[in-house]
């Protein structure tokens, strides 16, 4: 789980910096809709969502409230994906050989 929270962080850290771009561009829609920021982790979710923190560790307390800001702004919302169905597991786990004709 605290991998996918770090992950979760950084992907934040992302999408507050594609909607600030977004919002410069003069002809772009205003105003720009949260971005959704897909996981496949349901603690990491359950953990991100809720508004008090109990864990022990420094650097997950400040990606906690990081998460909670951009939540709580409108910048970023999480859905939860199936892990079958999230695009990025072929890039960082091993594959069955089913699942290596299938992304071929």
């Amino acid at each position: 789980m605290e991998s996918e929270f770090i992950a979760l962080d950084k992907a934040g850290e992302e999408a507050e910096w594609l909607r600030n771009f977004l919002e410069d561009i003069p002809c772009w829609t205003k105003p720009v809709p949260a971005i959704m920021v897909h996981c496949d982790s349901q603690s990491a979710i359950g953990r991100a969502q809720s508004s008090m923190y109990n864990g022990k560790s420094r650097h997950i307390r400040r990606r906690h409230n990081t998460i909670r800001q951009l939540i709580s702004s409108g910048i970023i919302s999480i859905d939860y994906i199936k892990s079958k169905d999230n695009l990025a597991d072929p890039l960082t786990k091993g594959l069955s050989k089913d699942q290596v004709y299938c992304c071929r």
